[in-house]
């Protein structure tokens, strides 16, 4: 047993009784937040993870060249939180932007004014986007909207498919990249064909870019041409970013003008939000230049990944994407969740490295994903490194390689 197994009480031999009786949810999801926070190498260092006191040191140590930390604080949206609204309306070449505490906000704002300027409440959107899924139906239960899904295939809308929609709608929302479908994206063709057939049909155009930062390798044009293709766009800044949270709408000043008077009526306006601003400062200043190195790394992981599931034996294994469109991808395995968040765990406290940072879930019988990230740690790992660590998974699955 090596020293790491002996300090964590995880020895390799015990792997079949675990086998059998699988951790509770909440005891795999803690031992694997502190497994991975004490790991040697990983692919990714969420910054969930880290103490307040880490958090708050790193944003002393960052700051001080992202912005004049000798000026007074914000207040209500002044000072500081302006600079970063104009910084983000410059990269995205739009008149103007609105800081929002959450893109869950921002979005609802954006679309609700699109809707009293065109009349129609119907939002066009695919089954798998963020507002559809992870918002608990905000667009309706909070304001007013009606989302009508485009299609559920794993893919973004066509533009066929926008064209023929059988009914009217005021506007089309895309989700760049759309995440749940496996952060995928269209060709730069098929997304300015999907724009012009929303135009044709009197809709406008609305970007959801939580994670838009990351698409111009993929697209090989600059953040403002991707983001002229829509007549509002919303990004985050903490999800690729690492920031603290919060997010920005970005469009015509006087959407956003109106935004900002939406902003207020939601809640969103925060008497002193310096924090979060100053972190989205550090995140443009330093992981935004970094990202598509990390998209360039990404695939490297994720044909190493597909590499050595087969090298070890595995039935079935997917990457999806196959090539990565960013720095992040699925991955789906025939194994039950349960069995794979234990694999993965013990890897982790066995030897030091973690190869899978998120949880496994069940995608049909026997069958379940996670989500890879591969960022700044990730850049030190080789394909060969990659390979090895999946040899060290698969050890732990029930029939696993031996040795």
């Amino acid at each position: 047993m090596s020293d790491r197994a002996a300090q964590t009480g995880t020895e390799p031999a015990e792997r079949a009784g675990r086998a059998a009786a699988p951790l509770s949810p909440k005891e795999r999801f803690e031992r694997r937040a502190v497994a991975w926070k004490t790991a040697e190498r990983v692919l990714w260092r969420p910054s969930y993870q880290q103490t307040l006191r880490e958090r708050l040191a790193w944003l002393s140590e960052t700051a001080e060249g992202a912005y004049d930390l000798d000026g007074r604080v914000d207040m209500y949206g002044d000072g500081v939180v302006e600079a970063l609204e104009e910084r983000v309306a410059g990269l995205l070449g739009k008149e103007a932007a609105a800081f929002f505490p959450t893109g869950t906000m921002a979005q609802q704002v954006a679309l609700r004014c699109w809707a009293g300027r065109t009349g129609n409440p119907a939002v066009a959107l695919h089954a798998l986007s963020h507002p559809e899924v992870h918002e608990r139906h905000a667009f309706s239960q909070v304001s007013g909207l009606r989302p009508v899904r485009v299609t559920d295939e794993p893919r973004l809308p066509t533009a066929e498919e926008v064209r023929d929609f059988p009914e009217p709608f005021g506007a089309l929302l895309l989700e760049l990249p759309l995440r749940d479908a496996g952060f995928v994206l269209p060709s730069w063709e098929e997304l300015t064909e999907v724009v012009q057939a929303a135009r044709a049909r009197d809709a406008v155009v609305h970007f959801d870019g939580a994670r838009l930062w990351e698409c111009t390798p993929h697209f090989g044009r600059l953040l403002d041409e991707i983001a002229g293709l829509a007549d509002s766009v919303y990004v985050s800044f903490y999800k690729s970013l690492d920031g603290f949270g919060g997010a920005a709408l970005a469009g015509p000043a006087t959407l956003v003008d109106e935004a900002k008077t939406w902003r207020h009526r939601y809640g969103g306006m925060i008497i002193q939000q310096f924090p979060t601003v100053l972190s989205a400062l550090v995140g443009l200043d330093q992981e935004l230049p970094r990202l598509p190195e990390y998209v360039a790394h990404a695939r490297v992981v994720a044909a190493a990944l597909r590499a050595g599931f087969t090298e070890a034996g595995v039935a079935w294994a997917r990457v999806h994407p196959e090539v990565p469109h960013t720095h992040q991808f699925q991955v789906w395995l025939p194994y039950d969740a349960d069995v794979l968040g234990d694999a993965a765990l013990f890897q982790t406290e066995e030897t030091g490295t973690g190869l899978f940072a998120q949880g496994w879930t069940p995608a049909g019988p026997g069958l379940s994903l996670t989500e890879v990230t591969v960022t700044g740690p990730g850049l030190e790992w080789t394909a060969d490194d990659v390979r090895a660590a999946v040899r060290e998974f698969v050890k732990r699955l029930p029939g696993g390689i031996a040795g």
